[in-house]
């Protein structure tokens, strides 16, 4: 398997299962994540070592995230802000605007609109992107063209069954819980209906020509994986 990116993300957030959540899904999509639980932590790593984008939460107790925002750029630290918050009003939108924030997402938020805002920044900034293309053995995934080939053949997918592939893919090799699966596919508010996840891997299968599940394979207890055909 092949992706990679040149960006290192700073997430900073209170709470533990959405920090948890959010750099689990950025490791996966290629980046180099560090994270912080509150506001005084995240300035000393920005002078630790200045990561490339900040992805901030503003309901924090002690220091919130447009205090956290202030600070930075009153200490001439330009990295793009994308917060996290639960404020609709405008007026706080407003103010986090003001403080120097570059974009902002409000809870409950989507995780692949999150990276397509921390890509655009990036592209904004003259960061790099990386090559969007996955391969793993003869199946092959374009990212940005919305595209997958098996060997000479394209396969057609729906939005679901490709953010599926994507999660399976980018974790070429490491056995995936179907709790993981659900977070990232259909994200942290989702019913918890696993079973569901059956089904899609089912749909996969058949699409990729992989009814013997050479490629996508069951771990019975624990989940699924794809491997090339052939490797241990």
């Amino acid at each position: 398997m092949t992706t990679e990116h040149d960006a290192t993300i700073l997430v900073v957030d209170d709470e533990e299962s959405i920090t948890d959540l959010v750099a689990s899904a950025l490791r996966f999509a290629g980046y180099e994540v560090r994270t912080e639980g509150n506001g005084f932590d995240a300035l000393r790593a920005v002078k630790a070592a200045l990561p490339d984008v900040i992805v901030l939460d503003v309901n924090m107790p002690e220091m919130d995230g447009f205090e956290v925002c202030r600070r930075l750029r009153r200490d001439g630290v330009t990295v793009p802000v994308i917060f996290l918050t639960a404020r609709d009003d405008i007026a706080d939108l407003r103010t986090g605007f003001r403080q120097g924030g570059d974009d902002y997402l409000t809870k409950p938020f989507s995780l692949e609109e999150l990276g397509l805002r921390i890509e655009a920044l990036l592209r904004r900034a003259g960061g790099e992107v990386a090559s969007r293309r996955i391969t793993v053995g003869d199946l092959v995934m374009d990212e940005d063209a919305h595209q997958v080939w098996r060997g000479d053949d394209e396969v057609s997918l729906t939005p679901t069954e490709f953010r599926l592939l994507r999660f399976l893919m980018l974790n070429h090799g490491r056995v995936m819980s179907k709790g993981q699966i659900v977070d990232y596919v259909w994200e942290y508010d989702f019913d918890g209906n696993y079973g569901i996840v059956e089904t899609y891997v089912s749909y996969l299968r058949r699409k990729l020509s992989d009814q013997g599940g050479h490629l996508v394979q069951t771990v019975r207890g624990v989940g699924y994986v794809i491997r090339t055909p052939g490797a241990e």
